[in-house]
């Protein structure tokens, strides 16, 4: 592939045309790509006593057994994820999330954790308790940009508040010839996006298309929680901040999925269609529910089109499906 792999950290230097210094070797290039990702966030032991004794998303793929307590602390996608796979597996699990203020980490003589919460309900007084004999507490809080050690000032590429790296629709940054991509930049931070954003770059500088872009909207997502949770598009909300109250109609469902007409435990699913203007063009798509994650896709290529609620209606329904209460919703 004519590829040279260097290792080592990078920097840019203040040479008159962009440069990168590896151990001490000057590169440069007429395209330079940042792509350094990010990591995950740990609250310091100044503001959290004991948070260092946790670990976060990299550390959990070097757990050599299951823990039998495990806190999770956050609510995002990678929380509410490896706290369903702990709890499969047979962990006992606890998630924390924002009402849940961690005050305080300890190790007890026995090398297990205590940690102490505060927890905050509307219209009552916080409330602490103390969780005892945890042996795997994982912090899944955010994530943050890996530009700090790159010295981005000294070739003018501008970052926002929170040291991302500021770009445009293009993915150029302020300075010519410097590009980013992936977590680096802020913007919805999963690997196809930054996979698909790249190969938009590569596009428009060595394959002769030079609007070549990523489109940013209707990026389907999924939480891999048990039951999954699949969303595309606007939410209500955001809709009727676009198009105004009117101009908004919701249609949704809630019912048992045929896979669960017989058990004991009805698992409930959950559908919601965002329509909006007079020819109710489908504008986001929201679900919870067994097999959600895989029927995302297709719906996500319909609405990335433009389809209406007419079309969804045309469509004629799979029957016995979940996917078809999508086509079906009056």
């Amino acid at each position: 592939a004519h590829i040279d792999l260097i290792r080592g950290y990078g920097k840019f230097t203040a040479d008159p045309e962009p440069t990168i210094e590896v151990d001490g070797q000057k590169y440069t290039a007429p395209h330079i790509l940042i792509a350094t990702g990010g990591r995950p966030v740990v609250p310091p032991d100044c503001e959290v006593p004991g948070a260092s004794l946790g670990i976060t998303s990299d550390g959990f793929f070097d757990l050599e057994e299951l823990p039998r307590h495990s806190v999770v602390v956050g609510a995002g996608y990678i929380a509410v994820e490896i706290v369903g796979i702990l709890s499969t597996l047979g962990s006992k699990s606890s998630l924390l999330i924002r009402r849940d203020k961690v005050q305080a980490v300890t190790k007890s003589p026995s090398g297990l954790l205590e940690v102490t919460v505060t927890s905050s309900e509307p219209g009552h007084k916080p409330t602490v308790k103390v969780i005892r004999d945890v042996d795997c507490l994982l912090w899944a809080i955010g994530r943050k940009p890996n530009t700090e050690e790159l010295c981005l000032d000294h070739v003018g590429v501008k970052v926002d508040p929170h040291n991302h790296v500021v770009v445009d629709e293009f993915q150029n940054t302020t300075r010519k010839g410097i590009y980013a991509i992936g977590d680096v930049c802020g913007k919805a931070l999963l690997t196809p996006v930054a996979i698909a954003a790249g190969r938009k770059l590569a596009l428009r500088l060595f394959g002769n298309q030079q609007h070549a872009r990523l489109d940013y909207s209707n990026i389907p997502t999924v939480v891999f929680s048990h039951p999954p949770i699949g969303t595309v598009g606007l939410t209500e909300d955001e809709a009727i901040s676009v198009y105004g109250k009117d101009n908004v109609k919701i249609y949704s469902t809630l019912f048992t999925p045929m896979y669960h007409a017989v058990t004991q435990r009805k698992v409930k699913c959950v559908m919601k269609l965002v329509c909006a203007g007079k020819e109710e063009k489908v504008v986001g798509l929201h679900m919870q529910g067994l097999g959600c994650d895989e029927m995302l896709q297709g719906f996500a290529v319909a609405i990335k089109m433009g389809a209406t609620k007419a079309d969804f209606d045309n469509t004629v329904a799979i029957h016995p499906t979940s996917a078809e209460e999508l086509v079906t919703l009056r």
